[in-house]
């Protein structure tokens, strides 16, 4: 059971960092690909202030370009 707990849990983890590229990598201006990460977290309940989340974002860039 905790196999499969983990192998969902990865499943979904994985989808969403899958969106997440998605959405930093889709031909639309900076702004609206931070808004709609904005919109998608916070239907999640998770808050980011715009620092936050152009922080973010600036990591993710830096993290992918670096591989």
């Amino acid at each position: 059971m905790k196999n499969s707990i983990g192998l969902l849990s990865a499943f979904v983890g994985g989808a969403f960092i899958g969106g997440i590229f998605g959405i930093l990598f889709a031909p639309k201006s900076g702004e609206v690909t931070r808004n709609k990460i904005v919109d998608s977290l916070d239907k999640r309940g998770i808050k980011l202030s715009k620092k936050e989340m152009n922080d973010l974002v600036d990591e993710i860039k830096t993290d992918v370009s670096n591989d």
